[in-house]
């Protein structure tokens, strides 16, 4: 009998009218992380290991990838799942094309996929809330 052995990825793009450097800073700045994510020590070094902190648990992670303005990446594990979020920024006419892949989710992991699929979508709609709130704040 053959083994399932293919692995799923939850994808999520928004476009935001706001320029990269916005973006960037709620990706990357640990007061604002905790503002639309989770509790964290993250900073944006590549080898830093950090965690995230909820109410439900810790998620341990490691930055593998920092390209400014551009692609942040990290290591993602907690009950069991061994994944990896990429953040890619992409620059457009009117601000900022967002995608967010969390990707790693074998066989067996459907609570984890269905949970992180509907999970980022509200992760998602903070950030975009704490990145509009920088607008009102000091307009960097």
């Amino acid at each position: 009998m053959e083994t399932e052995t293919k692995t799923r990825t939850v994808v999520k793009e928004r476009v935001l009218r706001h320029a990269p450097g916005k973006v960037w800073r709620a990706l990357t700045q640990k007061h604002l992380i905790e503002e639309w994510l989770m509790r964290s020590d993250f900073k944006p070094e590549i080898g830093h290991r950090f965690d995230l902190e909820a109410e439900w648990g810790k998620v341990s992670c490691e930055v593998l990838a920092v390209e400014p303005l551009k692609t942040l990446s990290y290591s993602w594990a907690a009950h069991g799942l061994e994944s990896v979020v990429t953040w890619t920024l992409t620059e457009s006419a009117t601000g900022t094309h967002l995608r967010m892949e969390q990707s790693g989710f074998g066989p067996g992991q459907d609570q984890a996929y269905h949970g992180a699929t509907a999970g980022w979508t509200q992760f998602l709609d903070r950030l975009e809330e704490v990145i509009a709130d920088l607008d009102k704040g000091d307009g960097q």
